[in-house]
């Protein structure tokens, strides 16, 4: 999988990066780690964002800013913190932080702000939507289940990417319509039969429970 931008997580004991990498590679966001400030300095130019967690004393992350800040100025910054006094935040600001989130906080909030950082930087957008063994490339728009192509049909592609995008959302037939065909008037037993033909594509021996229908209302896809 061609992976949208390089992340560095700086501070986090090795379970919590894993786990942040799970969700991070789902976005097509590859998660590298480095023993040390000095080993990440020498990785710089193939890094897009930095995630520092500063676990304690708030200082020890504040230092972690300057010391990247002295050899680059444009990677964005996203330093992680439990609660902290206003002059702390301050400093991180201070230091050179893109932006200071504080503890707790849900792995899709970190996610969309990671997202809003690549765009303003780089102009990096979302090229890929992963969801279980299904990668869509949305430049190229070509499909693969478990590594291998599925042709599909531009209707097709339109209603899998949707349904990605809106996965775990119960979907009324009425805004499916809107969003895919465009046009209200349809009849409604069309995404019936549209989804039955994307569902031979990609689940031909219907191993996966990837649409669940909700009756009298529209679909949900997981």
């Amino acid at each position: 999988m061609n992976h949208l931008a390089n992340i560095v997580i700086i501070g986090e004991d090795e379970t919590l990066v894993e786990l942040k990498q799970l969700h991070l590679q789902k976005e097509g966001l590859k998660v590298m780690k480095f023993n040390s400030l000095h080993e990440l300095g020498q990785h710089l130019s193939n890094t897009h964002l930095i995630i520092i967690n500063n676990n304690q004393n708030s200082h020890n992350g504040i230092d972690s800013v300057k010391f990247i800040r002295e050899k680059e100025t444009k990677i964005p910054i996203i330093f992680l913190a439990e609660e902290l006094s206003d002059k702390e935040i301050e400093e991180v600001y201070a230091s050179g932080t893109d932006d200071c989130i504080v503890k707790p906080f849900s792995i899709r909030a970190l996610i969309c702000k990671i997202k809003v950082f690549l765009k303003r930087t780089y102009g990096i957008q979302q090229k890929q939507l992963v969801h279980q063994n299904i990668v869509m490339d949305l430049n190229q728009r070509t499909c693969s289940v478990n590594e291998k192509e599925v042709e599909l049909t531009k209707l097709e592609f339109d209603l899998l990417s949707f349904f990605i995008q809106h996965k775990n959302m119960i979907l009324e037939r009425e805004y499916i319509l809107e969003c895919v065909w465009k046009d209200t008037s349809v009849k409604k037993r069309t995404i019936n039969v549209n989804i039955n033909r994307l569902l031979k594509k990609i689940d031909p021996r219907n191993t996966h429970n990837y649409f669940t229908p909700i009756r009298g209302i529209g679909y949900r896809f997981e």
